[in-house]
């Protein structure tokens, strides 16, 4: 049963799940540089992280196939080459449509990287313990979140601000003139690489995928299509991710524009705290997870997160800036939630299913370009107002959900005695 255990694996899994997340969750604090440097309306804006979170809509289910044809390795390595090949074209050449073709490529080797890397886990860290080494991946993903924006705010502010240190005058080298920020792609790129030379040195265990795991057939697809259940989650996954995205990427532009906080360090830094709180969300969640059913915890914790967004979109300057940053910690179950009520409600195909919600993920696009488009005929105040829509959708998602298993809870007193 042990002989499977790999812990140098599950190592380099837990620093993969930290450059996925430093790459991922960066952009919201980039959100009004970038639109400083290319003169963006909002909808244009919008398309930054549509050209990322689609290419999640585009590769989740052929991910699936391709490990299974050319396994683990192979796959991340290409994955990082492609991370690679993105950041180093946009930093070489920043112009915008660069920079949409390079968050798409970019946004491609972390689908690919998503899907190969929770069953390497499973495998890797023991199945018994594949809660607990979950729960470390979530906590890592955390961390890098909020490293990713104090980086940025650390380059910017030492590029422009006349930082003679050794690292910064490198980066001031080659970078433009005025887009001080660019330098985070090239940090993305030293990452990258760093990655595949990672990779190419440790030696990787052969993945039995349980049959709930495999990609599955294309007969499984669309038995699982004609299930309303399985439309209803991927639609709770989509709903998810474009309201973590909605507030994660447009935060600092709301806070610069309506209370005049810079969005180079106050700014990023909400969107720091933002990820850091989801991930102390995240913990409490899984205590109240072993004492309430998951439905219970999902609906206090999305009524308490509509509260904390209206606060934040009509409170004064300190009250928005604090509320934003604490939706997070409100906003962390409803992902592990919804994958769990999802996967626990239908009976087989467990794998396909599992390729359908991550597609789901591609709502961080197309939520954002709602909101571009519809802030740039009213404002950014009115166009965040469609983050309710979602938001609701969970809601209602804690109320019709009919898992066939309900999450295992243990009374108060076991739990602290244990």
């Amino acid at each position: 049963m042990h002989t499977n255990r790999n812990y140098v694996i599950v190592v380099l899994i837990l620093v993969t799940f930290f450059v996925i997340s430093f790459l991922t969750n960066i952009l919201g604090a980039l959100n009004p540089s970038v639109s400083a440097s290319f003169g963006l309306s909002d909808t244009m804006a919008g398309f930054l992280p549509f050209s990322f979170f689609i290419a999640y809509g585009v590769m989740s289910i052929p991910a699936g196939f391709m490990v299974e044809r050319f396994g683990e390795k192979k796959l991340m390595l290409l994955a990082f080459a492609i991370s690679l090949l993105g950041s180093v074209l946009f930093a070489g050449m920043p112009s915008f449509s660069v920079f949409l073709f390079s968050l798409f490529t970019i946004g491609t080797g972390m689908a690919i990287l998503q899907v190969v890397i929770n069953p390497l886990l499973r495998i890797s860290g023991g199945e018994e313990n594949y809660a607990f080494t979950s729960v470390m991946a979530q906590l890592v993903f955390g961390a890098a979140s909020f490293v990713s924006p104090k980086v940025y705010s650390w380059l910017v502010v030492g590029i422009d601000g006349g930082d003679q240190s050794a690292s910064i005058n490198f980066f001031r080298s080659i970078v433009p003139e005025g887009m001080s920020w660019v330098s985070m792609y090239w940090v993305f790129a030293i990452l990258s690489l760093l990655m595949i030379a990672l990779i190419l040195f440790v030696s990787f265990p052969k993945v039995e995928l349980n049959e709930d795991e495999k990609a599955g057939s294309k007969e499984s697809y669309i038995s699982l299509f004609k299930n309303k259940y399985v439309i209803l989650y991927f639609l709770g996954i989509f709903a998810y991710v474009g309201t973590e995205q909605g507030i994660s990427y447009w935060m600092s532009k709301f806070l610069q524009q309506y209370h005049g906080y810079d969005f180079e360090t106050v700014g990023a830094d909400a969107v720091a705290y933002f990820w850091g709180l989801m991930t102390i969300g995240g913990i409490l969640g899984l205590i109240l997870l072993k004492i309430l059913d998951s439905k219970i915890v999902l609906k206090i914790f999305t009524i308490i997160a509509i509260a904390s967004l209206v606060l934040a979109l009509y409170g004064p300057a300190e009250i928005s800036l604090y509320s934003f940053m604490i939706s997070g910690f409100f906003l962390s179950v409803m992902y592990p939630i919804i994958m769990s009520l999802a996967l626990n409600s239908v009976s087989k195909h467990h794998g396909s299913f599992a390729g359908i919600l991550m597609t789901g993920i591609m709502g961080g696009a197309v939520v954002q370009l709602i909101i571009g488009f519809i802030s740039d005929f009213s404002s950014l105040k009115v166009g965040m107002l469609f983050i309710f829509i979602p938001l609701a959708y969970i809601l209602s998602l804690a109320f019709w959900s009919k898992p066939i298993i309900r999450n295992k809870t243990v009374k108060l007193k076991e739990l602290l005695k244990s």
